[in-house]
């Protein structure tokens, strides 16, 4: 799924003098535009005239050799970081990357009106962040982070989206790096920020889960009022320890805004959401125990930035899921969950609890996880000797290069016959289609999940083509 980095709302646009200042560049030899710059792009695709076109570069790519063709289909002001041969408005800076960065505060400082939220974690960030806009968008406009743009080029991209109308910020913030969260949430200037959880998501960038939580705990750095803490995580006491505010609120068991007498359903759950103030029933649309966790962080922010316990109920009875994150398909007889969007060992463990309460044969079909580094293999290995072993669940495909890891584990329990081990999406469909003829008229339910990368979507609609 390809994320687009341009927005689809009309911006505040910016003047030459305004560039000049955030970025602390230099107009080359003095020639700036005389009209307002309605956008600052970095995708070349989309440019037209009267945007500015901001050239970014990496190892592997070099946004410089395409201002010549943004300038060929319009658009006539670009940022450098060196002279171009062209002859439009260039704004040369020392780093198009800090530049980006130094854009993103330049908005942020523009609107003081705003009240921020920023989270990290490994596992329930976009989902916590889509309960949140249900939350607050319900009140005022509100600007939320649009699907992954969560990083060091993601961050500013997202807060050049910022107009005077906005009263909220909900923005995520990963990490692939230490001292990343530590950039982007200076840039942000959170109110009220935290991290939701420790789990095992990129653990090969940052070596093992302590890395992690270093590397998370750089949210608590900037924070103007209230950090969030989780109660029950293995690595709470580190977390708290990072805190700097004076003013903390803690979320889960043990927590003060806390989840009991919860029940799960099929496709939903009800608990009591309790809190400092008061307690409240909720009617959740979400299913699975950390759908009600990612609930109670939500609530835990959106109380610490002001908002009443029957506000943030009503947004999250009406939160709508992220596209890729347990939506429920009816198909026939058949239920196919997508929980396409990512994985990692956390999440996929989650969803195997959400399966188990479905109707009918129960399928988990898993694609690889990524970024586990040199643990890849034994991590896949414990995750498919837990999933044969959760209860209710019948089937589990795995497809991918550790999807053999991953039936190792299985072998090693006695429910090893539950799992068969594919090496690619093409190879696994036979599989799925006979296992429906087997079990006709049965009703089947499948989950679908694995890393972006591994595109299980397109298994589950192919599978939807034959049904």
């Amino acid at each position: 799924m390809h994320t687009s980095t341009t927005s689809t709302v009309p911006l505040a646009p910016w003047t030459a003098e305004q560039l000049e200042q955030a970025t602390q560049g230099n107009w080359l030899n003095n020639k700036k535009p005389a009209d307002a710059i309605k956008r600052i792009l970095t995708d070349s695709r989309d440019a037209e005239q009267g945007d500015a076109f901001l050239a970014l570069q990496g190892e592997r790519f070099d946004a410089h050799d395409f201002v010549a063709q943004v300038a060929a289909s319009g658009c006539q002001i670009a940022i450098v970081s060196r002279p171009l041969d062209i002859d439009i408005c260039q704004l040369v800076v020392d780093d198009t990357r800090l530049a980006l960065g130094r854009l993103g505060a330049y908005r942020r400082q523009q609107n003081p009106q705003l009240k921020v939220i920023a989270l990290t974690g490994s596992s329930g960030k976009t989902t916590t962040k889509e309960m949140l806009g249900s939350i607050l968008s319900r009140l005022a406009p509100t600007l939320i982070t649009r699907g992954n743009l969560n990083n060091d080029l993601g961050v500013p991209v997202m807060l050049l989206e910022l107009r005077p109308e906005h009263q909220y910020a909900v923005m995520e913030l990963g990490a692939s790096h230490q001292g990343e969260i530590d950039y982007t949430s200076n840039m942000v200037q959170p109110h009220v920020a935290g991290i939701i959880n420790i789990g095992t998501a990129h653990l090969g960038e940052f070596g093992g889960r302590d890395g992690i939580c270093t590397a998370k705990s750089e949210i608590y750095a900037h924070i103007t009022e209230t950090s969030i803490i989780p109660a029950a995580d293995d690595f709470t006491e580190t977390i708290r320890q990072a805190v700097k505010t004076e003013q903390s609120l803690s979320f889960g068991a043990g927590g003060e805004v806390y989840a009991s007498d919860v029940v799960l359903d099929a496709q939903s759950s009800t608990f009591t959401l309790n809190t400092p103030q008061a307690s409240k029933t909720v009617q959740l649309p979400f299913a699975g125990e950390h759908n009600v966790e990612n609930a109670t962080a939500a609530a835990a922010f959106a109380l610490a930035i002001g908002i009443g316990l029957d506000d943030i109920v009503t947004g999250l009875e009406q939160a709508v899921g992220a596209k890729g994150r347990l939506n429920f398909i009816q198909h026939k007889q058949y239920l196919l969950i997508d929980d396409t969007y990512n994985a990692n060992p956390g999440s996929m463990r989650a969803a195997a609890e959400v399966l188990a309460q479905q109707q009918g044969i129960r399928v988990m079909v898993t694609g690889d996880i990524g970024e586990l580094g040199s643990s890849a293999a034994m991590e896949h290995y414990k995750l498919g000797r837990d999933l044969v072993s959760v209860k209710g669940i019948n089937f589990v495909v795995a497809v991918g290069e550790f999807a053999p890891a991953a039936q190792e584990g299985a072998r090693s329990t006695q429910y090893g016959k539950k799992m068969q081990a594919f090496l690619n999406q093409e190879q696994a469909l036979p599989f799925l289609i006979h296992l429906i003829e087997t079990h006709q008229p049965q009703p089947i339910s499948f989950l679908f999940k694995g890393s972006r990368y591994t595109h299980m979507e397109t298994l589950m609609a192919a599978l939807m083509e034959k049904l």
